[in-house]
């Protein structure tokens, strides 16, 4: 038996790195009868024969998992999001970050093609989150090693829209990657996916997935956060929270609000605020049984 790493999935066949080589595996027909799969990120036991492929026997126990793109392990979410050509939306970010750490994952924000218009705005919108932004430029290298210092010792997912630079990023950083990259559609007004599954890349000490774009998370149907608990997923709320008038307080518009009152007096980003209220709202009416 070896201990190894799933690195990617093809065609029903699993690749796991163990023991310093790439084993290609078949799971046993024993998962699907629990209803378990294995995904890329998950730590695995393999038994290796001396003729056949080599088997998945068990999957330890995974720290998270991302339903759609599947991928179990995370230690960070980089979320890209170009200053232009598109333009961010500030909502699809928070709704990223928010899941982030309802699955106990650490959220950076990377704004990229800071060589076509600064960062700083948008950037100023998270400077009380507690949560890292990063402004990256390919053309410059701006924000490069600040990115680099993310990964040492992590399995590190990078997602954001098509056409962002999230795979340019990626290149920048390591060229030896070579992932593909594709132009804008002046058409659509965004990219064409370039990034069709998930792939775990070794890199110094750690791992890097390159994810589908934001259009594939499909955020409303797989990672549904309870609404009592969305207020915990946005780490700026954290000091606030139990210091409301009322106990069931929603923090959405009640009186003797910590949290509205954190947000008036600029200590809380009203962009912020408001995608929590839009989050609160999707969900608010959501039966339990409607999660599963």
């Amino acid at each position: 038996m070896a201990k190894g790493l799933i690195v990617k999935l093809i065609g029903g066949f699993y690749y796991v790195e163990a023991d310093g080589e790439i084993l290609e595996c078949k799971a046993r027909g024993s998962f699907r009868k629990k209803g378990l799969s294995p995904v890329v990120g998950d730590y695995v036991e393999v038994s290796v024969p001396q003729e056949g492929y080599a088997a998945i026997e068990s999957i330890f126990p995974r720290k998270n998992k991302i339903v759609r793109p599947a991928i179990a392990n995370i230690d960070k979410l980089v979320i890209v999001s170009s200053v232009c050509h598109p333009a961010p939306n500030p909502f699809i970010i928070d709704k990223m970050t928010a899941t982030a750490v309802n699955k106990e994952i650490e959220p950076v924000i990377v704004f990229s093609k800071t060589d076509l218009a600064p960062a700083y705005e948008y950037q100023k919108l998270y400077e009380n989150s507690k949560i890292q932004t990063i402004a990256f430029s390919s053309k410059t290298g701006e924000g490069a090693e600040q990115v680099k210092k993310l990964l040492n010792g992590n399995i590190v997912a990078f997602t954001g829209n098509s056409g962002v630079g999230k795979s340019s990023l990626l290149n920048y950083i390591f060229p030896q990657l070579n992932i593909e990259t594709g132009d804008i559609s002046k058409k659509l007004g965004r990219g064409r996916h370039t990034t069709r599954s998930v792939e775990l890349y070794k890199t110094d000490g750690g791992y890097v997935a390159d994810t589908p774009g934001f259009s594939t998370v499909d955020l409303e149907r797989y990672e549904i956060i309870n609404k009592d608990h969305i207020a915990q997923c946005f780490p700026e709320f954290e000091e606030y929270l139990g210091e409301c008038q009322f106990t069931s307080c929603a923090h959405i518009c009640e009186k003797g609000c910590a949290i509205l009152e954190a947000v008036k007096q600029g200590k809380i980003s009203k962009s912020r605020h408001n995608s929590y209220v839009e989050m609160y709202n999707e969900v608010k009416d959501i039966k339990e049984w409607q999660k599963k």
